[in-house]
């Protein structure tokens, strides 16, 4: 498959800097959206001591954030298709403002776990429509805006904790509060600079991003995607408690993190035109296998730096997934993103509640051999699957548009 350049301007007509003020708009709320993911990690222990929860307990914030999210992916579609793009994205917004505030005056676990869940509704009903907005608006082509997209990602996971931190320090419901209002901020920006697009020719049904999952290679994708997941999030999940540093300290180790995945993210798009999409997706997961054994096994300092390093595998397998996802199957681009999404969104809801189960059960180290079998696993279905991950692809070349929220392909 041909891949796009998105830093050659003349390939792309604008090279991705070069985007409508629209695209910086949504590009910018979807880092505050990506914000929120990581947003706990530093101050899981603060809450826990706050709330008198242990760390399994904590740990639902993930779950009940991630398990709504997959569900709330089967009717981003039906929403977004019926009502347009920049309706669902205000709403999903809106919705965010609201539970985040919520969130930071809860008094028990519970009550927190179940302003997460709402959270989640509204975090998936805008980011799945940002991703398809972004790629409708974008100047320079598809490519151009999934890496724009997955910065906006990495930035917003690395930026989270680091949020966390500095105003966790303080309180462990600062964050929240915080998080609202740049989030209402981005609301602003949204309402202001973004046009309703035309709606699609053709409504979004409930069950289209299942029926698309019917497509091999889009279900190959998820597949791998849902173990990929499951590491990933044991990482972000799971990594904190085991640290066990000051909230300061766990939001500079995970800023590092987010910074490098970014980084990966610019290195992808190379890797991806000389060695082909499956091979490079298959070495990054086994590469993320092995440095979560080194993270279980190593010392304290090694814990950190496997830690950091991991983002890099992390950041190249967002970018990697993201494209296969929206090209391997001839599904418009937002069915195929939610099917995969309610796919793989099932892994970071159970990676947080299991790992620190897994280690009740037995102990610290066995969650991230865990965690590494899964990253295998992923890449043995990248190895097996392969011809069905490339040849739909090959077939049909993009053409750099969007009309009325379907692909467009060339003949």
């Amino acid at each position: 498959m041909r891949q796009e350049d998105p830093f050659d301007e003349g390939a792309t007509g604008g090279g991705i800097l070069r985007q409508p003020k629209a695209v910086w708009a949504t590009a910018g709320a979807s880092v505050v959206a990506f914000m929120g993911i990581g947003l706990v990690d530093p101050i899981l222990p603060s809450i826990a001591q706050g709330l008198d929860a242990s760390a399994s307990q904590v740990s639902l914030l993930f779950t009940s954030y991630f398990l709504i999210t997959a569900f709330a992916m089967l009717i981003t579609g039906f929403v977004s298709s019926r009502i347009g793009g920049r309706k669902t994205l205000l709403a999903g917004l809106a919705l965010v403002v609201v539970f985040a505030a919520l969130s930071g005056t809860s008094s028990s676990v519970a009550e927190l776990v179940g302003f997460r869940a709402g959270w989640g509704l509204g975090n998936a009903l805008f980011v799945s429509t940002a991703l398809a907005v972004i790629v409708g608006a974008a100047a320079g082509g598809s490519a151009a805006a999934i890496l724009l997209y997955e910065s906006a990602l990495g930035l917003g996971m690395a930026c989270g904790p680091l949020l966390g931190a500095l105003l966790g320090d303080a309180s462990w419901r600062y964050p929240f509060f915080g998080t609202a209002a740049l989030m209402a901020i981005g609301f602003l920006c949204i309402a202001a600079f973004l046009k309703e697009q035309p709606k699609p020719a053709v409504t979004t049904s409930l069950l289209d991003p299942v029926k698309a999952l019917g497509h091999g290679g889009l279900a190959s994708v998820a597949a791998s995607a849902f173990f990929y997941n499951y590491a990933f999030f044991t990482i972000l999940a799971f990594t904190p408690f085991v640290l066990d540093m000051t909230p300061y300290r766990s939001g500079a180790v995970f800023f590092a993190w987010g910074l490098l995945a970014v980084f990966s993210v610019l290195v992808a798009p190379r890797l991806q035109r000389r060695f082909g999409s499956p091979k490079v997706l298959g070495a990054s997961l086994v590469l993320l296998a092995a440095d979560l054994l080194v993270l279980g096994y190593g010392s304290h300092t090694t814990a950190i730096v496997a830690t950091v390093v991991s983002g890099a595998f992390i950041g190249m397998n967002n970018t990697v997934y993201t494209e296969l996802a929206l090209g391997v199957s001839d599904a418009p681009r937002p069915v195929a993103s939610a099917g995969y999404n309610f796919v793989r969104w099932f892994a970071a809801a159970a990676a947080p509640f299991l790992a620190p189960k897994i280690e009740e059960w037995t102990d610290i180290h066995v969650p991230f051999v865990v965690a590494s079998l899964a990253a295998l696993a992923g890449a043995a279905v990248v190895g097996v699957r392969r011809t069905a991950l490339t040849h739909e692809a090959e077939e049909r070349e993009p053409v750099h548009a969007l009309e009325d929220g379907v692909t467009v392909f060339a003949d």
